[in-house]
């Protein structure tokens, strides 16, 4: 039985992983950072890299190396009622629910808004039928995947992304960190790095990519666990590798722009911007074509995971193809006729799974050495579950927020636990719920462990 993937393989896989992770909010938001951090480029950077590219990479490597194919299976020693919840909300959060309408609506907006007299309702419904029509294509072919994004779409994405960073070095636009950085960036900039890349969100979308990943490698040859766990933590650092190095370049790119342009609003206008300085009229063409793909790949990688999962966890007679289809055809409505609204309701939700992702995914990095002891899984997911619903009323829409009651509930937080209001007020309610986790299982004569192929 094969043992290991050979480099070519690892670089693919690595490329599919990239491919996966990089979408369009990924492509903006360094830029933005690298204007607006100004002299203190440097140390923002460094800590958007640590929690913005280590922590999804950690994430994917943790659930292979604890024996996890899927986020239900790295849930399950807390319970598995506790599993089925967690999985079902995540992927329908992260895929129809919010991330894949969005794909098409964010590609639509920056590509082809307002350059036509046609009304941009009907402008959009045209472009999202031929948008998820090639993502419901692409993710129709599974046993591809690997190929189509790995191989082609990321390569494709890359090139062209490239064509822009070999412009900027060869004719830069002016001096990089040249101006003061705004306010938010004055004071402990590698803090606020590290807090820039922690609410990129990319946690829970590892662990629902890790399925593809993990799917991926066996289609290699790799079928044992520990096997596989080394080659995904080999595609892990290439990925990382190759992640790092686009939102350095591009942050650069937009610490160097800032001699041509005032800042700009978000990092999707600087980046137009940019395009339009090198390329003129031909620009806005590059930049269209950046983010589309980067966004295809994208839609094609959430509806081929959240299909898998759910063909795999539900036992519906419902085949992978036919819930690609479903899944293509939610996202198309709910991308025509009311994203906004879905936009309002899921972020809450996003917030309140995301401090539950970073703890599975510390859990199971801990299991390698301790087992996935059922007790302490239990524990510290109760007292995190607290946290995040915490978070998820402080990220409730306008209007219900700012209510009486949600006030009230809030200043609880607010008061007792540190830095709740940068989004990490889980830290300390999650260590209380272990260190009562262990204590219990200490006193408990019958412990419940569950051991992985590495312990």
């Amino acid at each position: 039985m094969k043992k290991k993937l050979n480099f070519r393989e690892v670089l693919l896989v690595g490329s599919l992983l990239f491919g996966l992770f990089f979408g369009a909010g990924n492509l903006i938001f360094p830029l933005e950072l690298g204007q607006q951090s100004g002299y203190n480029l440097n140390p923002v950077i460094v800590g958007f890299l640590i929690s913005g590219v280590g922590l999804p990479i950690i994430g994917v490597t943790a659930a292979a190396m604890s024996d996890s194919e899927s986020l239900f299976e790295l849930a399950r020693p807390a319970s598995k009622k506790f599993a089925y919840f967690l999985t079902v909300l995540l992927y329908i959060t992260i895929g129809p629910g919010f991330a894949i309408p969005r794909t098409a609506t964010v590609s639509y907006e920056i590509g082809l808004k307002g350059l036509t007299n046609v009304s941009d309702k009907a402008m959009l419904l045209v472009f999202s039928v031929v948008f998820f029509s090639l993502a419901l294509y692409f993710s129709l072919k599974k046993g591809n995947l690997i190929n189509t994004i790995g191989k082609y779409m990321t390569p494709i994405f890359l090139i062209l992304l490239a064509i822009l960073l070999i412009m900027s070095i060869v004719n830069p636009m002016g001096p990089t960190k040249s101006i003061p950085p705004i306010e938010k960036y004055q004071q402990s900039p590698f803090t606020i790095g590290i807090i820039d890349g922690y609410n990129t969100l990319d946690a829970p979308a590892s662990l629902a990519f890790a399925i593809i990943i993990i799917a991926a490698i066996k289609e290699l040859g790799v079928k044992e666990p520990k096997y596989i766990a080394n080659e995904t933590l080999k595609a892990g650092l290439i990925c990382l590798i190759a992640m790092s190095l686009v939102y350095s370049s591009l942050a650069i790119m937009g610490s160097a722009s800032t001699s041509i342009m005032d800042i700009k609003e978000n990092g999707a206008l600087v980046l137009a911007a940019i395009s339009n300085h090198y390329l003129g009229k031909y620009g806005h063409i590059l930049f269209s074509l950046i983010v589309f793909i980067a966004c295809l790949k994208t839609a094609i990688g959430l509806i081929s995971a959240c299909s898998e999962m759910f063909n795999q966890l539900l036992k519906f007679d419902i085949s992978y193809e036919k819930y690609c289809v479903i899944f293509a055809i939610v996202s198309f409505l709910i991308a025509n006729l009311g994203l906004n609204t879905i936009i309002s309701l899921s972020v809450p939700v996003l917030m309140f799974l995301y401090p539950i992702c970073i703890v599975l995914i510390i859990l199971s990095l801990f299991s390698l050495k301790i087992g996935k002891n059922h007790t302490i899984y239990k524990c510290t997911l109760i007292f995190t579950i607290i946290a995040a619903f915490f978070d998820l009323l402080s990220n409730l829409p306008y209007g219900l927020a700012d209510s009486l009651l949600v006030s009230k509930t809030l200043a609880l937080p607010k008061r007792f636990l540190p830095g709740f209001d940068l989004g990490f007020g889980w830290i300390l309610l999650a260590l209380i719920g272990f260190v009562i986790g262990y204590i219990i299982d200490k006193n408990n004569k019958k412990s419940k462990v569950s051991y992985t192929s590495g312990n």
